[in-house]
């Protein structure tokens, strides 16, 4: 077990010897080992003992902490991570220099390539939408070649992957229901069951991203294709971009084998959540679907310090 979900309204976690100890209106209702950790996620409004805070740390365990039901980003805690400065040192001077725009292309190309490989499996799958698949992966084939042989600046770089996500997302909501009433990406608040999965879960991925950069060293607030915005990890929004159609497939497989459906989510005025027997099943297949991805992400960091220490 690496990670350790608590979504538990009012809970209260204890430091208990080597272990975590829950606790609800005063009653113990089990525990944690530390050591077997990696990440603890904090959903809502929860008592946290500020030793077991410490010993946390002291592991090595990354706590993220998220709102309650809309599971909104709150804040992250890592203990001591690196000593690495000239890693950053290096990361600063590559930021601004012909490397950022290399990396930054072969960021989009895996993604796009990513988004035209889960539409061409798709018309496998919906033969049905053959002809709209086609279209977009078609169009998403004729953005690759002008990445691929052009070298665009930065700005016709985002310019030409932006163009390419709206004929994806136009083309992936077609394999949704209906009823769902999916019609594209909508992000602040999600409106829609598939939208409210896609944004959890890229919400955590991205958690996942500023623990792997930070663990090797990095700034994550410097990236080479986002860049420089007050507050935002846009290293980590760099590397989780490759990965972003992985996040779409297995979304679409939640739905496609209805281990969700409309009825597992709450839709208010602010946006439409999952329900809490929802978030429950959603954190166990999550942990099932994750080792990939995050043995995918520490070999993309692992590589970049490569690069940049070049």
């Amino acid at each position: 077990m690496g990670t350790l979900y608590i979504d538990r309204k009012e809970a209260e976690l204890r430091l208990d010897g080597d272990a975590i100890a829950l606790y609800t209106k005063g009653r113990r209702e089990g525990t944690t080992p530390i050591k077997p950790l990696k990440r603890v996620v904090l959903c809502g409004r929860l008592l946290v003992d500020t030793r077991l805070i410490h010993r946390l740390s002291e592991e090595g365990v990354s706590v993220l902490f998220l709102s309650g039901k809309r599971h909104h980003f709150r804040a992250i805690l890592h203990g001591r991570l690196h000593k690495n400065g000239l890693l950053r040192l290096r990361q600063y001077e590559k930021a601004t220099s012909a490397f950022a725009e290399e990396f930054a292309r072969s960021l989009v190309v895996r993604k796009l390539e990513g988004k035209k490989l889960l539409l061409e499996e798709a018309m496998e799958e919906r033969p049905d939408l053959r002809m709209d698949l086609k279209k977009a992966v078609d169009l998403l084939q004729g953005v690759l070649k002008r990445v691929e042989t052009s070298s665009p600046s930065l700005d016709s770089l985002r310019g030409l992957e932006g163009g390419g996500a709206r004929a994806y997302f136009s083309a992936y909501a077609r394999l949704f229901p209906p009823s769902l009433g999916f019609r594209g990406r909508k992000r602040r608040p999600p409106e829609d069951p598939v939208n409210s999965l896609l944004s959890l879960t890229y919400t955590i991925l991205h958690f996942e991203a500023v623990r792997e950069v930070e663990v090797m060293g990095f700034d994550p607030t410097i990236g080479f294709y986002h860049t420089f915005e007050y507050g935002r990890e846009s290293l980590a929004c760099d590397l989780i971009e490759p990965l972003r159609p992985l996040v779409d497939r297995w979304v679409w497989e939640l739905f496609r084998k209805r281990l969700f459906t409309s009825q597992d989510f709450r839709v208010e005025p602010c946006g439409c959540y999952l329900k809490k027997q929802g978030r429950k099943r959603y954190f166990f297949l999550y942990e099932e679907w994750a080792g990939g991805i995050r043995r995918l992400l520490a070999d993309d960091v692992t590589c970049l310090a490569r690069e940049v220490m070049r």
